[in-house]
This record gives structure tokens, sequence and C-alpha cells, in this order.
């Protein structure tokens, strides 16, 4: 886990690396980079007029997962407020985009995948609050 292995050389963490938030970052970055892709796919797609909101929806979750990542990423002072916030709106962003990409699931593969990393993104968010306090 490439960002275990960062976040613990941190000077401000000591050993105790919160690895519910880890996999908060990890899944972040992930699933901003899997929406960025469907948003694309959906644009190369015949009727990508019906996948209007798709695209909305996966853009803006793109870029709430992206800085959420980067947010969680700091160790540096404190913003617990604003994180757990942000946190929240990704989470709610993440269910947000999932539950479009599903209705899209059966006929675009992409949407699938999309809906699928959403929502797992969305489940760790929710459970990397317990750790931001």
């Amino acid at each position: 886990m490439h960002v275990h292995d960062m976040i613990s050389t941190h000077p401000d963490v000591q050993g105790s690396t919160a690895d519910k938030l880890l996999q908060c970052i990890e899944e972040c970055y992930s699933c901003a980079q899997t929406c960025t892709a469907c948003a694309d796919a959906c644009l190369a797609e015949t009727m990508v007029d019906r996948l209007r909101q798709c695209i909305r929806l996966n853009l803006d979750c793109a870029d709430i997962c992206a800085a959420t990542g980067a947010m969680a990423s700091r160790r540096t002072g404190s913003n617990v407020e604003v994180l757990r916030a942000a946190i929240q709106a990704c989470a709610k962003a993440c269910q947000e985009c999932g539950q479009e990409c599903e209705q899209h699931a059966g006929k675009h593969e992409h949407c699938r995948i999309c809906a699928e990393s959403c929502k797992r993104c969305a489940d760790v968010c929710l459970a990397a609050l317990e750790e931001v306090r």
C-alpha cells in the first residue's frame, strides 16, 4: 500500500496511520480516475445526449474525490471539520454518481465498473469518518 508507506513516514503521524482514512485516500483517487474515464467513455457513445447527467455526475464525483484524497493526505496541522465535510460530500457525490451509472450499467460496461467504484468509495469514506476526530 503506497499511501500507507508514505503517510507512515510523516513526522506528525508517529505510528498512528489511521488505516480507514488511508483506505479512503486510495479509494478516492481510484474513484476519481474511474469517474473521469467513465465520463470520457460516455462522451464516445453514440447516444451521448442520453448520458448528459451521467457525464455531469462523473465529473463532479471525480473532482470531489481528487480533492478529498488530497486533503486526507495532509497530516501537518489540523482542519478536522473541513476534512469531515469533504469526506461526507465525497460519499454523497459517490452515492449519486453510482446510482446514475447503475441505470446505464446494463448497456455500458464502463458505467457498471464506475457504479461499483463509486459504491466502494462511498462505503470507505463513511467508514473513515470514525477516525477523523
